[in-house]
């Protein structure tokens, strides 16, 4: 996401207004970032056929750029061969005036054959021009032919990604039904409980299904998403971790696990190589929480990556 305005918070107001800031602090989750991280399963697979798309692009507007040279060579071509005709017609008529003169009117031989010489340079040039010409072409559709994004390629492309909005499409049918099945009768505080039970044991699988519900009811939904990005640091997902916690974040921002998720979001930045975010959070936790544990241990991290 959008890193500078991160930086612009932690310069002025980072240690009090890095919660109630937009989302995009986190910077998780964002398609477009060079390098993007905190992407569900669906979210990776839709950047890989986004970078193919471009690819094919790309591929397309580069070759209309050659196919627009490619006329433009041809119009040249074209008007070389239109000229070299002409010439040649002239020369033909100059030679058939010389052949008939005779007697006074005879030109010289010197002359004649001088007169035929440069007109056999001229042809000499044409033809050369015709030459170069034509080699250029070639090489240009040689180039083509090598990057050509063939009409089958295109479709297939499209294909898989009409199978992959189906596929997508079906388990989250499936997923559904099956919630409704498994939850049928229950009420969502029954299902809460039952989910943070599921928690307490290390039953993560259930657990996540629990909130993954519960989210689709909107029952609760801050809270659910930070139990399962919690589930996904413990299990050590930490970019899917990420993306929960900031998803959370931006649905409340006051709750009373906001230090734990700070933390555990600025361990989860660290842990995956963007250890400048995971910095901010670190002295935001410090600043906001100073005398909580997790700004205790914020201190201890802050001081081991200097």
């Amino acid at each position: 996401m959008k890193r500078s305005f991160l930086v612009a918070i932690c310069v002025a107001f980072l240690p009090f207004n890095l919660i109630s800031a937009e989302p995009s602090a986190f910077g998780a989750g964002d398609l477009n970032n060079p390098k993007p991280y905190g992407l569900t399963t669906s979210e990776e697979v839709v950047l890989q056929n986004k970078k193919k798309l471009q690819k094919v692009v790309v591929t397309t507007n580069n070759q209309a750029n050659e196919v627009d040279s490619l006329r433009e060579r041809i119009d040249g071509l074209q008007t070389i061969i239109e000229s070299l005709s002409r010439k040649s017609h002239e020369n033909k008529v100059k030679l058939q005036k010389l052949t008939k003169k005779s007697g006074d009117d005879l030109i010289s031989t010197n002359e004649y054959e001088k007169r035929l010489d440069e007109v056999s340079q001229t042809n000499a040039q044409n033809i050369e021009s015709l030459k170069l010409v034509v080699s250029e072409l070639s090489t240009l559709l040689d180039n083509i032919n090598k990057t050509y994004v063939t009409k089958d390629e295109f479709n297939a492309l499209v294909e898989n990604l009409n199978k992959f909005k189906s596929l997508v499409s079906k388990e989250l049918k499936t997923s559904t039904k099956s919630n409704k099945s498994r939850f049928k009768g229950k009420k969502n505080a029954q299902i809460a409980k039952e989910a943070y039970a599921y928690y307490k044991k290390k039953y993560y699988t259930n657990a996540i299904e629990n909130y993954t519900y519960l989210i689709d009811k909107q029952y609760k939904p801050a809270y659910a998403h930070y139990m399962i990005g919690e589930m996904k640091y413990r299990r050590r997902n930490y970019a899917e971790a990420i993306a929960y916690f900031k998803k959370s974040a931006s649905l409340y921002s006051k709750a009373s696990y906001m230090p734990d998720l700070m933390l555990h979001t600025a361990r989860s930045m660290q842990l995956t190589g963007d250890k400048k975010n995971a910095k901010s959070f670190y002295r935001a936790i410090v600043a906001k929480y100073p005398s909580s544990s997790q700004a205790k241990s914020a201190k201890k991290y802050l001081a081991k990556m200097k």
